[in-house]
């Protein structure tokens, strides 16, 4: 039997501390933790080793590629627990570990001290301190000044007094060896900027812009949109696929395997003659034009969001130039995609030019990079393994750390919080599931709870393209106004599909799918026709700008509401300093209800103190709080949501 027998050696040159349970980490620092730039990252960690020698301990951080570390001391909190904190202020990635170490003169002090108490001779021992004054190191020069006077000033009187001072253990903390300096291994954490954390996003398919019927819309036609989509209050302008569509079994309308003549096919179906994933329709306009809708987006304070989907159709130029990429069969036709999707096909992620493949879509994404995108939504995970978009994440993070990616797909949960670890800086979320008190209560319980609230960022879509809940099918205007109450108060990221705007609501029956969907054909609107909720979506997003405690998802606490059918809720932020509270009614009937806030304080100059009053958001009016709490009363066709902020 083989044993492995560590010497006496080698034990005693082990690391003489533990540092043990650290937060934030993720799968024990496998994955990276996600933070805001600018935000104060606070790091703990329990600390300790043998004896009663005291410790210091300091937090160590840097970019990734730098070579330098950056210190900020560690505070203990008692029982061995210890916290620190650092103020990233550039997105990108970073690493960070803690050091710990015996502070040899604090602990001689901390014991001259109780001898003095104990009346105990301690000759020696300040005669022991002033030797540890002559080891100190690397001193700074006004703490190698401090050490000289208080030294001299012992030695000229014998007196233990100039040895205890405050400012020498100061002077010594950060001058003398540490031997048993002992430093845990370094953690990842990446830093975005705050569009990660908050934003609305509105997805429109660009064809289906031109005000003249059967008309294809242009990019001229998208930017006529954007004052319009802009006065909303929203942040992102989300487009479907902007590339040349294949014409190989091209889907028709209400994705019917053969599309007639004019049909213009799905976008996801991507790459004809006309190029690929780096090409623009021709049908949308040139480049120039796509860079002039990027400058008026800018102008009206929009960034540009695209789908991004790692798929092809049968007539894309990489099948001819690069047949290596993709699956054949035996009669050597490509293998496509089954059932609904045959009008694409998945390129081959495991062939022999793996390389070139997985570089040509990286490519393609800094092609739209260098022409002004920001963001991506990731479409269709399951189409390329979970390496290749660990991969991709951090090959455009290193070169663009501006950027961020969505992760799209509607998956299996452990799958969809997977991909959030592999770095995806927003997730796809089951909110269009979750319908009754309970659901929600639960769902945002998960993913505001820890760890996933270190790594998991969900964007709530109230509807997609691919999906007209069930709920939306009746077309009343109260729940469509429900729902984005919600997606736009759970969360610091919402977003909706054009049309919700216009209480669109035709679905295939049986299905959660639009009748008619622009997916596969062209459609006009009068984004102004009568019965529209634009203003009631404009008001809730002219909230969230305006209050911090909305821009972000973490700090989340429902509330007790004795009502089935009506969910509340409380988010505070504290810099500034602001809380909201919600009340929003999942069912249409008028409810009057008691809605108590309990112990519920809000930051004051830095003292906490009880609230004493709510402003509604929407009207203006205070009202005050008595018996701790406050009489609702809501009527869902007027408006299903309250919104209030705490006064104190």
């Amino acid at each position: 039997m083989n044993k492995t027998i560590q010497t006496v050696e080698s034990a005693a040159a082990g690391s003489a501390f533990l540092i043990e349970d650290v937060y934030p980490l993720i799968d024990g620092g496998r994955f990276a933790v996600k933070r805001i730039a600018g935000d104060r990252v606070e790091v703990w960690a329990d600390i300790y080793r043998d004896g009663d020698a005291t410790i210091s301990a300091a937090l160590i951080w840097r970019g990734e590629q730098e070579r330098e570390w950056r210190r900020e001391s560690m505070i203990h909190h008692g029982d061995d627990r210890w916290s620190g904190a650092f103020v990233p202020t550039e997105p990108g990635p970073y690493v960070y570990a803690i050091e710990a170490w015996t502070d040899e003169f604090a602990t001689w002090r901390h014991g001259v001290e109780r001898k003095q108490l104990s009346g105990s001779d301690i000759t020696l021992d300040a005669i022991e301190g002033a030797g540890l004054l002559t080891k100190a190191q690397g001193a700074r020069q006004d703490a190698a000044a401090i050490i000289l006077r208080q030294c001299e000033d012992y030695l000229g009187s014998g007196d233990v007094t100039p040895l205890l001072a405050t400012e020498l253990g100061e002077a010594m903390a950060e001058s003398q060896a540490r031997p048993d300096l002992t430093r845990s291994p370094s953690f990842p954490l990446v830093i975005e900027r705050d569009r990660a954390r908050f934003g609305a996003w509105y997805q429109m398919m660009p064809r289906s812009q031109s005000a003249v019927a059967g008309q294809h819309g242009t990019l001229r036609d998208c930017i006529a949109r954007v004052p319009d989509i802009a006065a909303m209050g929203f942040d992102v302008l989300y487009f479907t696929p902007v590339h040349p569509i294949g014409k190989t079994r091209r889907k028709g309308r209400n994705n019917s395997p053969g599309a007639s003549d004019g049909e213009p096919g799905s976008p996801y179906a991507i790459g004809a003659a006309e190029g690929g994933h780096d090409a623009l329709h021709p049908e949308l306009g040139t480049i120039e034009d796509f860079r002039a809708l990027v400058a008026t987006c800018l102008e009206y304070g929009l960034e540009i969001a695209l789908d991004f989907a790692v798929q092809c159709s049968p007539d894309h130029p990489w099948l001819t130039q690069h047949p290596e990429w993709f699956k054949w069969r035996p009669d050597r036709s490509v293998r496509t995609a089954d059932g609904p999707y045959s009008d694409i096909v998945i390129p081959d992620f495991a062939s022999v030019d793996r390389v070139g493949l997985w570089n040509a879509f990286r490519d393609a994404m800094l092609f739209w990079i260098d022409h002004g995108v920001t963001i991506f939504a990731i479409d269709n995970h399951d189409t390329a393994p979970l390496p290749f978009w660990e991969w991709l994440i951090r090959d455009i993070r290193s070169r663009h750390p501006e950027v961020i990616l969505f992760s799209k797909t509607f998956a299996r949960p452990k799958l969809m919080r997977g991909l959030a670890k592999l770095g995806f800086a927003q997730s796809f979320s089951y909110f269009p599931w979750r319908t009754g008190k309970w659901e929600l209560e639960q769902y945002l319980g998960e993913l505001t709870r820890y760890p996933e609230r270190d790594f998991v960022r969900p964007n709530l879509f109230v509807n997609t393209p691919d999906l007209l809940p069930y709920h939306l099918q009746s077309g009343e205007a109260w729940m469509f106004k429900s729902r984005f109450a919600l997606a736009a108060t759970l969360s610091g990221n919402c977003g909706l599909y054009s049309g919700f705007e216009l209480l669109e609501h035709e679905a295939i029956p049986g299905h959660e799918e639009y009748q008619d969907s622009e997916k596969y054909q062209i459609r006009q609107r009068d984004w102004d026709r009568p019965g529209n909720i634009k203003a009631y979506i404009t008001a809730l997003n002219r909230i969230r700008h305006d209050n911090a405690a909305l821009q972000q998802t973490t700090n989340l606490r429902f509330l007790g509401i004795e009502h089935g059918e009506t969910i509340a809720f409380v988010k505070e932020a504290t810099e500034p300093a602001n809380i909201v509270v919600v009340a929003i009614a999942l069912s249409r009937p008028v409810r009057e209800v008691w809605l108590a806030l309990g112990e519920l304080t809000i930051d004051v100059g830095g003292e906490r103190r009880r609230i004493s009053a709510l402003e509604n958001l929407m009207t203006g009016e205070q009202s005050r709080i008595e018996w701790g709490g406050i009489r609702l009363r809501i009527d869902p066709d007027c408006d299903p949501a309250l919104l209030f902020r705490c006064l104190a």
